[in-house]
């Protein structure tokens, strides 16, 4: 050792090196906080850009060459650790967040269509909510009067109790007086574009965490934010500038194909494949294995984990992506939201596109989509098209320029219940190996703030093990969750 190093009692070598594997949003804060305290850091990313599933691309199209979004992204003001991400990366104002919650719901089931809006006031937690629920149309009053019953136990549960994970959101809905309908107009409203399931099929531990967390804990936490330019102008161009200026070594179109023991004096060795570059070796005292579950099951050391094979049994879940674009304008609000159709979320992407003209590109985000995920084009285009005829009367003389599809066959992790026993924490019992990613222990569902969290404890766990604890937590509270569930 020199003399510095005995100063500094920090080990030579390996020891200070990080390797991140996974590019995407827990990979980039995992690598960003660990280079901010001083690792040299190595991400490594098998696409030819970061941003994991929150990307952009080029197409062509009828109507020009158009910026497309892989599907449509939303965060709310309680999203903490993700609006930390933005800000961290110089990318707070391209994805502002509404003043004030404000949904358009259009139910087109009935004889007519009818708009009703969920908003908030800046009064108290539950009031906040009151004065939108007592006139929402799509509900009875009774159904109205046991929504806020529902919404009164549902604030003294505790989402990490174990105890809840075991059982479905539906159920422990219908025990609570809710109505076939009032779970279709208004939990399942928000509940599947959240947990990416309907009430049935999710676990209640993170149906209880979406609805404590985004509605009852204070008034503006369900205020929701989007992107206003391309996801890859953030997650790509912006988070890249960002990890050079920290330091950290991008290696993109690299695919990492093992982890294994250094040997003497610890660590590991990285094997990376860059294609055509030929291959190279990495060695680390730190690793965080930042990739979906499968491909982390592929590349943990021995013994890493106590059953490895949880991670194979957590589910996934497609999202289905329907672009259309139009001649004219058709929607005169940002996005909204419908019933009585199979329609579920629709936003306004001509702006963030690149389109110009009189045209309008709608994104259309279609959770809980495995009956449709792998439906031909013209399937889709024949079902869809008559229905946002339904929902905008404006469309119903408009031309359709260009209609297209994006599928995420694994989009998220399935909320099943069950599902929180399966998530790993960040530590495993291989020293210096951490996992990151949305389908982690986070207490989450898979969201880009869930990924984010990850990676923030990810590098927390690492830094902690190296004598470095990293100042300015932007995630404080969650050290309880870093550790392997057994």
């Amino acid at each position: 050792m020199t003399a510095d190093e005995v100063r500094s009692g920090e080990p030579r070598g390996r020891a200070r090196r990080a390797a991140v594997l996974g590019g995407g949003l827990a990979g980039t804060t995992a690598a960003l906080r660990l280079a901010e305290a001083g690792v040299e850091t190595t991400l490594v990313e098998t696409r030819p850009r970061l941003g994991g599933l929150a990307f952009s691309f080029r197409r062509d199209s009828a109507a020009g060459e158009l910026t497309v979004d892989n599907g449509q992204h939303v965060y709310l003001r309680c999203c903490t650790a993700y609006s930390w991400l933005l800000d961290r990366v110089g990318g707070a104002g391209l994805a502002p967040l509404q003043e004030r919650l404000d949904v358009p719901v259009l139910d087109v089931g009935g004889a007519r269509p009818r708009l009703g809006r969920l908003r908030r006031t800046a009064l108290p937690v539950p009031l906040h909510l009151a004065a939108s629920l007592a006139t929402y149309p799509h509900l009875s009053l009774a159904e109205r009067a046991s929504v806020g019953r529902a919404a009164l136990a549902l604030k003294g549960l505790d989402p990490a109790d174990p105890a809840l994970d075991g059982i479905d959101f539906g159920t422990w809905l219908h025990r609570h007086g809710q109505s076939e309908r009032t779970i279709e107009a208004l939990w399942d409203l928000v509940g599947t574009a959240t947990l990416n399931a309907r009430a049935p099929q999710a676990s209640m531990g993170l149906a209880a965490m979406v609805f404590k967390t985004g509605l009852l804990s204070e008034p503006g936490a369900a205020d929701i934010g989007w992107a206003h330019v391309p996801l890859g102008d953030i997650h790509d161009v912006l988070a890249r500038a960002a990890l050079d200026k920290a330091g950290v070594r991008t290696l993109l179109r690299t695919r990492a194909r093992s982890v294994t023991p250094a040997g003497e004096g610890g660590g590991w060795r990285v094997a990376v494949d860059q294609g055509p570059d030929g291959a190279e070796e990495l060695e680390a005292g730190t690793v965080v294995l930042a990739v979906p579950q499968r491909e982390a099951h592929g590349l943990l050391p021995d013994g890493a984990l106590t059953d490895p094979g949880r991670l194979l049994d957590i589910g996934t879940a497609p999202i289905l992506n329907i672009h259309v674009i139009y001649d004219r304008k058709v929607l005169r609000q940002p996005f909204f939201t419908a019933l009585g159709t199979p329609v579920q979320w629709v936003f306004d992407r001509t702006t963030a596109s690149g389109l110009t003209g009189r045209g309008q590109y709608l994104a259309l985000s279609q959770s809980v989509a495995h009956e449709e995920i792998d439906q031909p084009v013209a399937t889709l285009r024949e079902r869809y098209l008559p229905e946002l005829e339904r929902l905008l009367p404006a469309a119903r003389g408009a031309g359709v320029r260009d209609f297209f599809v994006t599928r995420e066959r694994t989009a998220t992790f399935a909320p099943s219940p069950g599902v929180g026993r399966l998530r790993p924490g960040a530590r495993t019992s291989a020293p210096g190996v951490y996992l990151a990613g949305a389908w982690t222990a986070t207490g989450w569902p898979a969201t880009m703030e869930s990924a984010v969290r990850s990676g923030v404890t990810a590098a927390r766990e690492a830094l902690v093990a190296l004598g470095r604890p990293h100042a300015k937590d932007p995630v404080p509270g969650i050290e309880g969750r870093a550790h392997e569930h057994h």
